[in-house]
């Protein structure tokens, strides 16, 4: 593992470090994306490394993917295998309801695909992303859309009250562009009291691939701190 980390890293490490207890030798695994998912794939990748565990994983993005590689994680598909036995991955906020706004890296609908087929899905965070609302702090929710529907889908998200941001590259012209083809903007509604009725709203606009909503996909969420760990559990049917 990785070493000299700053206090949030090291709350992100703890926080992946208990996620990884729940995979077991022979496990089909959802790899997350992002900087904390990146500590699970890298402590899994040691024990694939020390031959004490034997798993296929399922990246969720192009970065997540490189990263299985880098650590000798034999990588597999939903075409092999549609059901995955656990999921890891990251969030940009969640509330103690484990209702989530996750697609900062902009692999929202990769995620949320692999997610929903995971019989078993933990999220692993630095505990200062849990807030009571989703939306706190300025924090926008990610939609990847088509980008010929751009135009439409900005003005219906103004309509709904909300702000929208094309997300643009850093280091090129242009806007971010998904492993699928297509653009992210990140919409700002402020503290949202009724996710689950926003999320329906947002997903229902034409040209809209996915949003960074995960309402009902979380059964288990890791918040590292300074003094170990908080576990949130709230198993799905």
């Amino acid at each position: 593992m990785k070493v000299n980390l700053d206090p949030i890293q090291i709350a992100k490490q703890k926080a992946a470090l208990e996620a990884v207890k729940h995979v077991k030798d022979g496990f089909v695994v959802g790899l997350g994306s992002g900087s904390t998912a990146a500590f699970a794939i890298e402590a899994l990748g040691e024990q694939v490394k020390n031959g004490s565990l034997h798993i296929l994983g399922v990246p969720t993005s192009s970065q997540a993917f490189q990263l299985a590689v880098e650590n000798k994680i034999p990588v597999t598909t939903l075409d092999e295998h549609p059901v995955i036995d656990v999921t890891i991955d990251g969030a940009d906020q969640l509330t103690p309801e484990l209702f989530l706004i996750k697609g900062g890296g902009a692999a929202l609908a990769r995620e949320k695909i692999v997610a929903s087929a995971s019989k078993l899905n933990i999220i692993i965070a630095d505990q200062p992303k849990k807030t009571a609302l989703i939306g706190e702090n300025n924090q926008f929710v990610p939609i990847e859309v088509l980008p010929f529907a751009l135009a439409i889908v900005k003005e219906t998200i103004i309509a709904m009250g909300g702000r929208p941001v094309v997300r643009e590259c850093k280091g090129k012209l242009g806007p971010v562009i998904t492993d699928n083809g297509n653009a992210v903007i990140d919409a700002y509604f402020g503290e949202i009291v009724n996710p689950a009725e926003l999320a329906v709203k947002v997903k229902m606009v034409p040209g809209v691939v996915e949003t960074g909503f995960f309402i009902g996909l979380t059964d288990i969420a890791y918040l590292g701190y300074a003094g170990g760990v908080e576990k949130i559990e709230k198993l799905r049917k």
